[in-house]
């Protein structure tokens, strides 16, 4: 099994691993998925010497068991449905509202605490590689993805150092392409488990790495 020091190693590993034409170079926006994404995003940022944007959005968690989610809700409020788990029973019909009202007033509060007054890159024609620690159930990443589509991104990248099987397939066809260190089959997957350090980041470390990667740029 493949494991990482941390996010900012993998996040090393994975620019190496991302191949994308020169052509594009100067048209390239870097999503980090907070909190963690963005921390594996700085290196590939870095990489293409281009922004690093935290992408607010949030997934949607199952009442009772904030580790697993039933979907994932974006800045401009799009939801992503994971209906399989809706329909097994795992969240009332009933309770979905109040749960995607609490989890989206989280997502605008990142992004006023992430981005201040500025508005959200305009996305249109560019090359945009959306990035996090890793794909549990990869609705938070479809989220994203809608996210850039909705905003007439040009070509769209999914990069992650680990995924499960299932959510690398749920992804795959949603982008131009998707690029991950490893893919595990296993059935009790959890992304902490491929890293020796992988603490909670903090809303601090979040603007900290964006204020870095900001500093690349002068």
């Amino acid at each position: 099994m493949v494991t990482f020091r941390n996010r900012f190693e993998a996040g090393r590993k994975l620019a190496e691993a991302i191949k994308i034409s020169k052509k594009v170079f100067n048209n390239i926006i870097v999503l980090g998925i907070p909190r963690g994404g963005v921390a594996v995003g700085y290196p590939v940022a870095k990489k293409y010497f281009c922004e690093l944007e935290a992408i607010s959005l949030r997934k949607l968690p199952i009442p009772g068991n904030d580790q697993m989610g039933f979907g994932a809700v974006t800045l401009d409020r799009q939801i992503i449905l994971n209906n399989e788990l809706i329909n097994q029973g795992y969240v009332k019909k009933e309770d979905l509202e109040p749960i995607v009202d609490e989890v989206y007033e989280e997502v605008l509060r990142r992004d006023r605490l992430y981005r201040g007054l500025k508005l959200f890159p305009n996305l249109e024609k560019r090359t945009v590689i959306i990035v996090d620690d890793g794909l549990a159930t990869g609705y938070t990443m479809l989220a994203a993805i809608k996210y850039a589509k909705e905003k007439k991104a040009g070509r769209i990248f999914a990069a992650v150092p680990v995924a499960h099987y299932e959510a690398f397939e749920l992804v795959k066809d949603e982008v131009d392409d998707i690029v991950c260190l490893y893919v595990s089959r296993e059935s009790s997957f959890a992304v902490a488990s491929f890293y020796e350090y992988f603490p909670d980041m903090k809303d601090k470390e979040v603007t900290n790495i964006l204020k870095m990667s900001k500093e690349i740029l002068k």
